[in-house]
């Protein structure tokens, strides 16, 4: 599904007159910019719009710009996101001379917004989720251990007697603790809550991307290959192909992933390149790299026995 086709950047002139409106409001005719960012990033490199397919991908090395059209685009949208990222006092006036046009359904009709389960996510996400879930799992993990002896004296302690309003939460917790078709580990569950089940870090990014991207959205990924395995990038690839294909979603991706590159059907923007061109992911520099890496070390693994 295509809900964004096209996005438009601010040109030279564009740029120019953001610059010179912020100089104003910092002092008048001898006004001054703190921090010209986004502005001259992508012009120079003869980027001024961004055609989208299914999945489209910003390739590129530290400070090529991959995760500023991410976030711009974030941001025109306002698409719902955890982690802040340093924008500066340009970005939202550039944000807003940017333009865009949406895409169409299976029955022609022309899109009015994004989905309302458009989201950005970012590598910071999922760190954050990683924490947050070791963390609960070890406050689980001491109120389980308070609650068992709790539980043995709720259940075949004294029974207690309902006077008033201010026994009813002893009441409830008894008589939950006394049915017969609830164990004490379905009781604690329930009184507590469950733990959430982790594995390896990649593994868990992996589960919190199958779990996030829900179907029938636009979603900005940044990096999601982070924590990732060769292996798990891997994985990766067929999870987000599978999420496009199978369940109506749209990809914008940052990463130099070799394996993300190769998605199927992928728009590859070379940010590296001067100027900035749509390639196939073999004619990059990163996977090129890797190739005659690979290639001049080819007789180690062949003649392996």
């Amino acid at each position: 599904m295509l809900y964004l086709e096209k996005f438009i950047l601010p040109d030279d002139e564009q740029e120019y007159a953001i610059a010179q409106k912020r100089r104003a409001e910092n002092g008048g005719a001898f006004g001054y910019l703190e921090n010209g960012y986004p502005c001259m990033l992508f012009p120079g490199r003869g980027l001024y719009e961004l055609d989208f397919e299914p999945i489209t991908i910003f390739y590129g090395g530290n400070g090529s710009g991959k995760s500023t059209l991410l976030n711009v685009i974030s941001e025109k949208f306002r698409l719902p996101r955890n982690a802040p990222f340093n924008g500066g006092e340009l970005f939202p006036r550039y944000v807003q001379e940017c333009t865009f046009r949406l895409g169409y359904d299976d029955e022609g009709e022309q899109f009015f917004a994004l989905p309302r389960e458009s989201r950005a996510i970012t590598s910071d996400d999922v760190f954050e989720y990683m924490l947050a879930a070791r963390t609960r799992n070890e406050e689980i993990h001491e109120d389980t251990e308070v609650s068992k002896e709790e539980y043995a004296k709720i259940k075949y302690g004294q029974t207690v007697r309902f006077t008033g309003m201010e026994d009813y939460e002893a009441a409830r917790m008894q008589l939950l603790a006394r049915q017969k078709n609830l164990s004490r580990r379905k009781f604690l569950h329930r009184v507590i809550g469950k733990q959430v089940r982790l594995h390896s870090n990649g593994e868990t990014a992996l589960q919190f991307f199958e779990n996030s991207l829900r179907g029938n959205a636009l979603y900005c990924l940044d990096e999601p290959e982070n924590s990732l395995s060769p292996r798990l990038q891997l994985e990766m690839k067929n999870l987000l192909e599978e999420k496009v294909r199978l369940y109506g979603c749209q990809l914008i991706l940052a990463t130099h992933s070799p394996f993300l590159l190769s998605m199927q059907g992928a728009k590859i923007y070379d940010l590296d390149s001067d100027p900035v061109l749509p390639k196939k992911w073999w004619e990059l520099e990163n996977t090129r790299t890797y190739f005659e890496f690979f290639d001049k070390n080819r007789h180690l693994f062949l003649n392996q026995k």
